[in-house]
């Protein structure tokens, strides 16, 4: 058998589990299978970072500037676009098919014991996200890493990432999310994320509503840790279009970072890169320190974040973005507005059904010319009529296509009847993943060169 078959077979495994939107307030269980494999997560210093939107895109850049130090990182994202193993990155890299096996061969024996200690206890079996934590704990302790960049699962507090100490913990934009398991309001849903705190770690946070501050506040308070907020100890101060992106100023906690070239579309993501840039200054030193200009340079040019305003295709013009609720698709909005010179924008949109997807059309409906309505491939997926349904409320243009390569045919061949159309596809994580994928086997960058 080879790597990758063994790699693909540890996900086969994984699959038999409950899936990842089965949680459970629970981290001990996590915690008792660390315990046996003797706390692999303690290994390495770790940055933790939640929030509601941009907490992978902020993971990715403070993984690009720790490794511009010189430092051997790893990083946990979830979830995935098209193969598990990118959950998992060693050096920016996914984790080798072959590692990710044996780590799993590591941990199997110790998932029956605790399964079985569950089940003798009258609880659920560990699910998939809680095993896939602790393969990615492994993982990281194998290479090894001396920094893991660790983004909650969901909320903080119970989420099994929580059994790592963050020596910094990061805060991304707070929003209404998950409602369902984090709480229907945004001091519910803060105090949940301010659960990733530890004592005597260093906070770093973007600019948050004021109930959300105050919930960190107190949460660093209790915990005798530092906090520095987003245009208090550190601020985007200026950002301008660029080819392929954005160049940025950004006052730090120790210094101010001119003219920096960041290869991402959208003000929200200079707002990432800031957030970043304060939580390694906050990492490399007992108390926040400048880095050096050449390593904030290679970090961020080195910085990307696949299906977050991905260019995907080019005669005509496709952008893929992972916008799966109303924060987000306001902040693709201003990006598209800001970043792109084109006339009628076409939205390929799928969503699934627990989403705000009438938020979701309601922030994109004032720039959309045509809509084509899908389902992305997920039991959880919204039908497509529904979806439809929504968008035709608002007073867009929209057609019904049963999957995406169909969606997406209507939608290209719409675009190319004129330059000045483009096609974005949003909506889901999942309907990213596979809108990637299909672009590639398609080849939609046929004869585009950067």
């Amino acid at each position: 058998m080879s790597d990758r078959e063994r790699a693909d077979a540890v996900y086969a495994e994984l699959l038999k589990r409950q899936g990842e939107r089965w949680v459970q307030p629970r981290v001990e269980r996590t915690r008792r299978v660390l315990e046996l494999l003797d706390d692999p997560q303690r290994t390495y210093r770790v940055v933790h970072i939640t929030g509601t939107n941009g907490k992978t895109s902020t993971a990715r850049m403070i993984e690009s500037l720790v490794r511009a130090h010189g430092l051997r990182t790893g990083l946990f994202t979830s979830p995935h676009l098209e193969r598990f193993t990118e959950r998992i990155m060693i050096d920016g890299e996914p984790a080798d098919d072959g590692a990710v096996a044996d780590a799993w061969d590591e941990i199997e024996p110790f998932l029956g014991i605790v399964d079985a200690e569950l089940q003798s206890a009258g609880d659920a079996p560990l699910t998939f996200f809680e095993i896939l934590t602790v393969l990615a704990f492994v993982v990281a302790a194998d290479a090894p890493v001396d920094v893991l960049v660790l983004e909650v699962g969901m909320g903080g507090s119970w989420d099994s990432t929580n059994t790592a100490d963050g020596e910094v913990a990061v805060f991304a934009p707070i929003a209404m999310d998950h409602a369902d398991r984090l709480g229907n309001t945004i001091e519910a849903i803060a105090t949940v994320k301010s659960g990733i705190i530890k004592d005597g770690a260093a906070v770093v946070s973007s600019r948050q509503t004021p109930e959300a501050e105050r919930v960190l506040r107190a949460a660093a308070a209790a915990h005798g840790a530092t906090i520095a907020f987003e245009g208090e100890e550190f601020a985007l101060v200026e950002q301008r279009l660029a080819v392929g992106g954005q160049q940025i100023v950004v006052r730090g906690q120790g210094g101010v970072y001119e003219a920096t070239y960041l290869p991402l579309y959208g003000a929200h993501q200079g707002f990432n890169a800031a957030l970043a840039i304060a939580a390694v200054e906050s990492l490399i030193g007992e108390t926040a320190t400048s880095i050096p200009a050449d390593i904030v340079t290679e970090g961020l040019a080195e910085a990307t974040s696949p299906g977050r305003l991905q260019l995907v295709g080019a005669a005509p013009t496709v952008l893929v973005d992972a916008a799966h609720n109303p924060h987000g698709a306001h902040a693709l909005v201003a990006a598209l507005n800001e970043s792109f010179d084109f006339d009628e924008w076409g939205f390929v949109f799928g969503v699934f059904a627990d989403k705000d997807a009438a938020g979701i059309v309601a922030e994109f409906a004032p720039i959309a010319a045509q809509v084509f309505a899908t389902s992305p491939d997920s039991p959880r997926a919204l039908d497509a009529d529904a979806a439809a349904d929504l968008v035709e409320a608002a007073g867009v243009p929209v057609t019904v296509h049963r999957d995406l390569d169909e969606a997406v045919d209507a939608a290209r061949e719409w675009a190319a009847a004129s330059d000045r159309r483009a096609v974005v596809i949003a909506g889901s994580i999942v309907l990213a993943g596979e809108a990637i994928t299909l672009s590639k086997d398609e080849d939609w960058m046929a004869g585009w060169s950067s």
